[in-house]
């Protein structure tokens, strides 16, 4: 059980003493600093609105009647979706004019926990300063609450199921015609959360026939509701059963985006960025692209093929909008599945994804699985050390840096040092005592060996 602030928001497990979970008290306290930010930024507005939304978590009513109630005490007026997504929030709070949103949601965490995700007024996640400025409020409780003629307005709107829909069919990329052509028949999983409403809802815009498997938005998460291979066993026999043309998974709060093919295996998660962004350079006749320093090189490989250039950032959803910002980017996002496309909005968006990777199926009359079998083929290893108290990562990683100066060697986020048939990424992680060890080769063999080099390379400075 553990409570973790950070710049991008709160999250912990439900229950237990306050300052060490996400008790009612945690989530109010959070939930009062973002609202004396977001009045300090528009103190000169007469009304002040802010989006929320959350996923199907067992927790989410209880976490976002305590938020709501908690802006509306602030003097702020709520507009609340109800059961929905976290680009859905992100679309809506520029839609509505709002000045911020709240997504409650824990992200791919099991349902024990939640959290609240914070926006800026564009809908997309706060900058470190913001989140430091956020925290520190928190730590003061330099709140003050609106007296009674003051208080703010509440109001649900269940009207962004169908509208964030209509923004993803109206992409000119998407292309409805090719897709409703195609007549595709697809197995969703939508791990019992909300994306079990969101893309079937989607796909039936799209007239594809969808076989639902956990698509009921209770929060009892079947499996791990990390959309990795070894928690899809289900939904790969489904869609052999079925016959389908491939499968969709997304994660509780539908910003992660896993493929299935046809035969059962795992188009990859690190692979649903490269295939969308093969589709849109494709149409666009090239473009720059960015994911973060811990994603396959295959993006860096498709982009290059289509004249673009390729840009790493450091790891994180803000940090790879603002490296996308810098360099003009037309499609960029994370490996975990995360598509971000400009044309949308600047957040990870598993309904464009899915609407990008039907265009692009529908364009090249191929298979799920050639489709991925036309890409550059790599493997990744992710490893990681337990840190103590006297270890110092500091030093672990320039020795490294310095060890290496010779290679391709990049420090924004860690040390990532690039050979030439494969790479490495050192990084301490922000939300556990380890250090992350992530190789990519061409081989699953080579990817092994080069992180247990690296691991005991690491050891020996330990």
């Amino acid at each position: 059980m553990t409570l973790i602030k950070s710049i991008s928001g709160i999250r912990g497990t439900i229950g237990g003493k306050t300052g060490d979970n996400l008790t009612p008290i945690d989530a109010v306290k959070f939930a009062s600093a973002y609202g004396a930010f977001i009045k300090k930024r528009n103190q000169n507005k007469e009304t002040i609105k802010v989006v929320i939304g959350r996923d199907a978590r067992i927790s989410g009513k209880l976490i976002s009647s305590l938020v709501a109630n908690t802006l509306v005490g602030l003097g702020i007026d709520v507009v609340d979706l109800g059961l929905s997504t976290t680009p859905t929030v992100e679309v809506a709070v520029p839609l509505e004019k709002a000045d911020g949103g709240i997504i409650l949601t824990a992200s791919h965490n099991p349902k024990q926990w939640n959290a609240l995700k914070l926006l800026n007024e564009k809908g997309e996640f706060l900058n470190g300063e913001d989140g430091e400025q956020i925290l520190a409020l928190a730590e003061s409780e330099d709140f003050s609450f609106s007296e009674v003629d003051y208080l703010g307005t509440y109001t649900k709107d269940s009207s962004y199921l169908e509208k964030h829909i209509q923004e993803v069919l109206n992409l000119e990329l998407v292309d409805v015609d090719a897709i409703k052509s195609a007549n595709f028949k697809i197995v969703v999983d939508g791990v019992n959360s909300t994306g079990g409403i969101f893309i079937p809802e989607l796909l039936a815009a799209l007239n594809v026939e969808c076989i639902k498997l956990y698509c009921t938005p209770n929060g009892q998460f079947p499996h791990n509701p990390e959309p990795l291979k070894e928690h899809l066993t289900d939904i790969s026999e489904l869609v052999v059963k079925e016959k389908a043309d491939f499968g969709i998974v997304v994660d509780p709060d539908v910003d992660r985006l896993a493929l299935i093919c046809e035969d059962g295996s795992m188009f990859g998660e690190e692979y649903t960025l490269v295939a969308c962004a093969d589709y849109v350079l494709g149409r666009m006749g090239g473009g720059n692209t960015v994911s973060n320093l811990s994603s396959s090189r295959a993006l860096r490989d498709v982009t290059e093929k289509h004249g673009g250039t390729y840009t790493a950032s450091a790891v994180g959803e803000v940090n790879v909008v603002i490296k996308m910002k810098e360099t003009n980017t037309v499609i960029g996002g994370e490996g975990n599945g995360g598509i971000i496309y400009p044309a949308s909005h600047y957040g990870r968006d598993s309904l464009v994804g899915v609407a990008l990777f039907l265009s692009h199926l529908a364009h090249k009359k191929m298979s799920c699985k050639a489709l991925r079998e036309s890409y550059p083929s790599y493997f990744m290893s992710k490893n990681k050390i337990q840190l103590t108290p006297e270890i110092d990562v500091d030093n672990i990683l320039e020795t490294m840096a310095y060890k290496y100066a010779n290679e391709d060697v990049n420090t924004i986020d860690g040390v990532k040092i690039d050979f030439a048939e494969e790479w490495i990424h050192l990084r301490k992680s922000n939300t556990e005592p380890i250090i992350r060890i992530y190789t990519e080769a061409k081989s699953q063999a080579a990817a092994d060996a080069l992180a247990e080099r690296f691991i005991g390379e690491i050891k020996e400075i330990i």
